[in-house]
C-alpha cells in the first residue's frame, strides 16, 4: 500500500528552495529532492513536470503573497505614495527571498528564454494598482518598469519616488 504524505507538494517546494539556497541551481535535481523527502522520483514528477516547474511554482506562490500585500495597500490608499512604497518593499522582499536564484548563472541561463514573458507579466501586475492614480494608460506601465529596474539597485525609496512622483 502506498504511503500518504500530507502536503507533499509543499514539502517538495520547501526542499527545492533549501537545496537551491545551499547548493545552487545546477546542483539540485529531482532525484536529490525526492531522496531528501523520502519519496521516489516518479512521485515528484506526479506533482511537478520538471525542476524548473517546481522552482517556478514556489516563486509564484511567493509573488502572489507579495501582490496580496500590494493590493491590500492599494485598497487602503488615497494617494500613490503608500502604494509605490509598498511595491518597492515587496519587490525588495521578493528579491531577498530569491537572491540565490537571481544570482545563479545556471538558473539565469535556464530561465533566459522565458524571462521576457515573466518580466512583462510582473510589469502588468505592478501597473494595475497604480492605474487609479494615473491620468493616462501609459504612466502605470512606465512607473512599474521603473520600479522593477531601480528597486533592484541600491536606490532608496525616496530617490525612486522623487523621480516618478510627477507621473501621477
Amino acid at each position: 500500500m502506498p504511503k500518504i504524505i500530507e502536503n507533499l507538494d509543499v514539502k517538495l517546494m520547501e526542499e527545492a528552495r533549501k537545496q537551491i539556497c545551499e547548493s545552487g541551481y545546477a546542483n539540485v535535481t529531482i532525484r536529490s529532492i525526492a531522496k531528501a523527502c523520502g519519496v521516489g522520483v516518479g512521485t515528484v514528477y506526479n506533482y511537478f513536470p520538471s525542476k524548473d516547474a517546481l522552482l517556478a511554482t514556489y516563486m509564484f506562490k511567493d509573488w502572489r503573497n507579495c501582490m496580496e500585500v500590494i493590493n491590500t495597500a492599494t485598497n487602503a490608499a488615497d494617494s500613490p505614495e503608500p502604494v509605490v512604497r509598498c511595491i518597492y518593499e515587496q519587490i525588495k522582499h521578493f528579491a531577498g527571498l530569491h537572491q540565490s536564484i537571481f544570482r545563479d548563472e545556471a538558473a539565469i541561463a535556464s530561465f533566459h528564454n522565458t524571462s521576457g514573458q515573466y518580466h512583462a507579466m510582473l510589469r502588468s501586475q505592478l501597473a494595475a494598482p497604480l492605474q487609479k492614480f494615473c491620468a493616462n494608460d501609459f504612466a502605470p506601465e512606465f512607473i512599474a518598469e521603473a520600479m522593477l529596474c531601480w528597486t533592484m539597485t541600491d536606490k532608496t525609496f525616496e530617490e525612486i519616488f522623487g523621480m516618478i512622483q510627477n507621473c501621477f
